[in-house]
């Protein structure tokens, strides 16, 4: 598979991992709108919108993760294009002279950007736990390699681009946006009776289940301050997070010599996702409005009594080691808890913050020191949650 032009433009075929959640399908209208061939399409298990997708795109290869018991379902729909089991989502992100969208759900994702990076690809990160989990084994693995690593995240695109032909030394100060979730503005007592399908009522993004609730908490906000230290070498008291409503400014740089750059316009994750597969070249598109006028853009600091989940983010990257894979190992678990009505809202930060108790941080030099951290932290986190079971 060769080099596909586009107005000039020379791309290569595009691996989608997590093709069936809310980043893929909106990859995938953003391929078919620049006219990208697609020569993976990876999910964790079968289903009908898989099935769909593959339907759509003959020439993919399918990969599934975990097919349970439908995968004879999958072999007779799917002959000759299908493989199974984790590796061969990894061996497809390892694919030389692809593209690879990394939107794989959780620390799951951490393997594939290594493989797609130590092959020397462009790696589209919308999975931020890669950094959280394994921070210091991508960049290694990024720095050595030569591969690319993209941020897809809103916020962390719009750094990314305030950053370019800048010198990251001149930086004073990076500010992430966060919107607030649902909550803004409650009082912290408020938060025991919250229900799940409240959480879930993101105000201006549409995402996927997990996301929005550590949305909702600002446990995204604390990863993204993670995942920012390392995408920029930027130290952590040199991040700041303030809440921005109406998500119309993604993220601002400040420099030493007191300029400000920023990114806005409408929260869509089709101008990220579509800037990390062709940049540092921008073809036409057909975005939403911008229409500044006659909107009101507002910040203010986050109330830390209503979102604690924010100092956890920092007080663990500050640790280092495998306390950020800790943080998030146990946010997976609690979230899951969450969803599941075995855990109130309050409780997810709470079984974060005890796990990180329990949990002792230790060097990362090896995904095995990774893997060995999660396994123990969902262990102490599961144990959190049955003691605080509603």
């Amino acid at each position: 598979m060769g080099l596909l032009p586009l107005a000039g433009i020379h791309l290569n075929p595009l691996v989608v991992l997590g093709a069936t959640g809310s980043i893929g399908e909106q990859t995938l209208d953003v391929a078919r709108d620049l006219g990208l061939e697609i020569a993976v399409l990876a999910a964790r298990s079968v289903s009908p919108q898989l099935l769909q997708l593959a339907a759509a795109h003959p020439d993919a290869d399918i990969c599934i993760a975990e097919p349970g018991n439908r995968i004879a379902d999958a072999r007779d729909a799917l002959a000759g294009r299908v493989t199974f089991g984790a590796e061969s989502v990894y061996e497809a992100a390892g694919r030389r002279d692809h593209i690879v969208m990394n939107a794989i759900v959780g620390a799951a994702g951490l393997p594939a950007t290594l493989a797609g990076l130590d092959a020397g690809n462009r790696v589209a990160l919308a999975n931020k736990e890669s950094l959280v989990a394994g921070g210091p084994l991508v960049t290694d693995v990024r720095d050595r390699s030569g591969g690319e690593l993209i941020p897809v995240d809103s916020e962390h695109s719009a750094i990314w681009q305030c950053l370019r032909g800048e010198d990251v030394t001149t930086v004073a100060r990076i500010v992430l946006t966060a919107s607030g979730g649902p909550f803004r503005g409650m009082a912290p007592t408020e938060l025991t009776a919250v229900t799940v399908e409240e959480a879930l009522a993101h105000p201006t993004w549409v995402m996927g289940p997990r996301i929005t609730i550590d949305s909702a908490t600002l446990m995204n906000k604390a990863f993204e301050v993670i995942e920012a230290h390392f995408l920029f070498d930027v130290g952590y008291d040199s991040i700041d997070v303030v809440i921005h409503p109406q998500s119309y400014v993604h993220s601002l740089v400040e420099f030493r010599d007191g300029v400000v750059k920023a990114e806005l316009g409408p929260p869509d994750m089709r101008k990220p996702i579509r800037y990390a597969i062709t940049a540092p070249d921008r073809p036409d598109g057909d975005p939403p409005a911008l229409g500044l006028a006659g909107r009101t853009l507002q910040f203010e600091a986050p109330d830390l009594a209503l979102y604690p989940a924010l100092d956890l983010g920092y007080e663990a990257g500050r640790r280092g080691g495998t306390a950020t894979a800790v943080l998030n190992a146990a946010d997976e678990v609690a979230v899951e808890a969450f969803l599941d009505g075995r855990l109130s809202f309050p409780g997810i930060v709470r079984v974060v913050e005890e796990t990180l108790n329990v949990v002792e941080a230790a060097p990362v030099t090896a995904i095995a020191d990774v893997v060995a951290a999660d396994r123990e932290a969902r262990a102490a986190a599961s144990r959190v949650v049955a003691r605080l079971t509603v």
